[in-house]
């Protein structure tokens, strides 16, 4: 019997081992002949990393912040591990220059997120899609016409209108004399524009759809953010069902001969209906790209805003310069308008530094198609890029005092060359498409409450956290 037991444990035995074996030099093999690379390549810097969660112990909510403190310790270009997933951290701009510009064809993809079934437009994400014939499509789109300045110059009166509109609430809580929210007031602005572009409806007043819009498109990125794939996917829906409607509507007017300015979305049904085109869009196409500017063009402006003028209230005497500079160019006799703005020259440094103290997009995301050297190190393919953009715009190789709000760094007679290091749009293929709207409206509603208004700050609030409260009083004219 015991003769029996011991031949089937050693036959067990051997069967364990000879697999064990086997597994073992398959491994071997594989990684020897099928990534050779891996083995020897010359990788970044990593901090200590703990067993299954890697670093998620040293990470915090405030990734940019917490990525430009480990650069410090581990230098510009570093190896980050979550779990299985590894990205690099870039942390200043001659690292930045390399991947954004050195080998910026290789870098102009994007690192996979989320899983694909939860998407109602698959294939149609612009900002994630990969660099192929349908991006450079819809970003040729994009520069030559939905944001082209032709485009832009043709809404100049509904930002002006919206402009206005920000006024007189500014000025109801000065007269009442209230504190005002002027971070829902700013978010406000810059949805109604976006809004009013893109399909001539408004974010609030009137117009329902554009509320429900906004409503839809905050869900979506609340619910992404929670990683809640069903709450998304039911956002998802309601948006689309709301502006298939819009569409209709549009498709219908453009039938009738009604004639209207042409704002984004008649531009992108053209395109849908030209048999010509280069790539032939679609109806989840036009929607997708149109939630893509809803979540990147309000957000973002709105969050830039807010920022640069809760630095202009922290700081009374960049405030009086700005003033002053305004008072003299366009003098006291009416409001600013678009085209004061290229000879508001002090205007346009106030606006980059606060987008380089509080760029609206503080991690740029990239990923590389084929092995590269970065920095002196092996990139392999597929790794997924951070750019912190926040760390590249606070590198003290970079700016003479970089944590402190001057905008005189960007004054003619005091800048120098700054290149990779401004990111606040990205840069190469990949560069914001927006950049040239968020230019346009974020200096004229800058000096528009600059020149109207003085400001002050609510006890106990202070404006540095990004939400700005501010007690106004009138400044007359």
């Amino acid at each position: 019997m015991a003769t029996a037991l011991d031949t089937h444990y050693n036959l067990f035995l051997f069967l364990f081992l000879t697999w064990l074996f086997s597994t073992l030099l398959v491994r071997y093999l594989i990684k020897k002949h099928l990534k050779p690379n891996t083995e020897t390549a010359q990788h970044p810097p990593s901090p200590p990393a703990l067993p299954i969660i890697g670093h998620l112990h040293l990470l915090s909510s405030v990734l940019p912040k917490c990525f430009q403190t480990l650069a410090f310790l581990y230098g510009p270009l570093m190896r980050i591990f979550v779990g299985s997933s590894t990205s690099l951290v870039v942390s200043n701009a001659a690292v930045a220059l390399d991947v954004l510009k050195t080998h910026d064809l290789k870098f102009s993809y994007r690192p996979e997120f989320g899983a694909e079934d939860y998407t109602i437009y698959p294939n149609s994400d612009f900002f994630g899609a990969d660099y192929g014939a349908y991006w450079r499509f819809i970003k040729r789109i994009c520069m030559t016409q939905l944001l082209s300045a032709p485009q832009l110059n043709r809404f100049t009166d509904i930002r002006t209108e919206e402009i206005m509109k920000l006024l007189k609430v500014v000025l109801k809580c000065s007269e009442g004399n209230e504190a005002c929210d002027m971070s829902a007031a700013l978010m406000s602005t810059t949805n109604n524009v976006i809004f009013r572009m893109t399909m001539s409806t408004l974010f609030s007043g009137s117009s329902d759809d554009s509320k429900k819009i906004k409503k839809f498109t905050d869900g979506i990125v609340k619910a992404a953010a929670k990683l809640s794939l069903g709450e998304m996917k039911a956002a998802l829906l309601q948006y689309d069902e709301l502006v298939e409607r819009i569409l209709i509507e549009h498709e219908e007017n453009r039938h009738k001969g009604v004639k209207w300015r042409k704002d984004m979305m008649d531009i992108l049904l053209e395109i849908c209906e030209d048999d010509t085109a280069e790539v032939k869009l679609t109806r989840s196409n036009i929607k997708a790209l149109l939630l893509n500017i809803f979540i990147a063009g309000t957000e973002t402006t709105g969050v830039a805003l807010q920022w640069t003028l809760a630095e202009i209230i922290n700081h009374p005497d960049i405030f009086n310069k700005l003033r002053e500079e305004i008072n003299t160019v366009i003098g006291c006799q009416r409001l600013i308008e678009e085209s004061d703005v290229p000879n508001l020259h002090y205007l346009h440094a106030v606006v980059k530094e606060g987008l380089r103290l509080h760029p609206p997009s503080p991690l740029i995301l990239r990923k590389n198609k084929d092995d590269c050297k970065v920095s002196g190190y092996d990139v392999l393919a597929n790794s997924r890029m951070i750019v912190n953009a926040y760390a590249v715009m606070r590198d003290p190789d970079s700016w003479e005092e970089p944590s402190e709000f001057k905008p005189e760094r960007f004054l003619a007679s005091a800048r120098e060359k700054h290149g990779l290091q401004f990111v606040a749009f990205g840069s190469g293929r990949r560069a914001c498409p927006g950049a040239t709207l968020a230019l346009t409206l974020m200096p004229v509603i800058i000096g528009s409450l600059v020149q109207c208004f003085d400001y002050g700050r609510r006890v106990g609030r202070l404006c540095r956290h990004g939400s700005p409260t501010a007690v106004l009083s009138r400044y007359t004219l």
